[in-house]
């Protein structure tokens, strides 16, 4: 007779983290959203989140608040995103050419020594990069500097502006994004 009992439980359990889950999974998944700017990041982290709900419910982990439980581990889970993601430096950022080739952008920059031809690409390339960086967001343009240009850490700006290193990685990152395709567009012109 136990054993129907324990069935019972565990579908009454199962039926209850099924409420949870329809429940908070809108609020949780738009919580995650603002925090994280990849789609593939936010559902590992909302499934990993009710996975941990699942397994705590299975040991029999006594939960006061799961709301409150539910978005700790989300909190949780993305700063561990951002612990282990390296950031991106601009100067690794590559760019695919016309033959499918994977070039980087100092592999788009001629040598000074190169002529001068070289150079005036070279000097189009800088002044392009200058503008490119004054169509930036403030916010987003001091974090790509600060970052990039002055080597600093992410961390350290944290402390001194008192701006998250979430956010900080963030504007970093759509600078980065614009600049790319900015560049992009001012390669293919001077390479036609």
């Amino acid at each position: 007779m136990a054993e129907p009992v324990s069935i019972a439980a565990m579908s009454e359990q199962d039926r209850q983290i099924s409420e949870i889950v329809t429940k908070e999974r809108s609020r949780l998944r738009n919580f995650i959203r603002r925090r994280v700017p990849d789609p593939a990041d936010v559902e590992d982290i909302l499934q990993d989140v009710f996975s941990r709900l699942v397994e705590a419910n299975r040991l029999l982990m006594p939960i006061e608040h799961v709301t409150g439980w539910l978005f700790s581990v989300a909190r949780n889970r993305i700063t561990d995103l951002f612990r282990k993601k390296k950031p991106e430096l601009f100067s690794d950022t590559v760019i695919e050419d016309e033959q499918g080739e994977m070039l980087q952008i100092e592999d788009l920059l001629p040598s000074p020594d190169a002529g001068p031809e070289a150079i005036y690409f070279r000097n189009v390339m800088l002044d392009e990069l200058e503008i490119a960086l004054e169509e930036l967001p403030a916010a987003q343009r001091e974090a790509f500097i600060a970052h990039e240009v002055e080597g600093r850490s992410f961390k350290e700006m944290a402390a001194e502006t008192g701006v998250s290193v979430n956010t900080l990685i963030t504007r970093k990152r759509y600078a980065v994004l614009h600049l790319r395709e900015r560049l992009q567009d001012i390669y293919d012109e001077l390479t036609k």
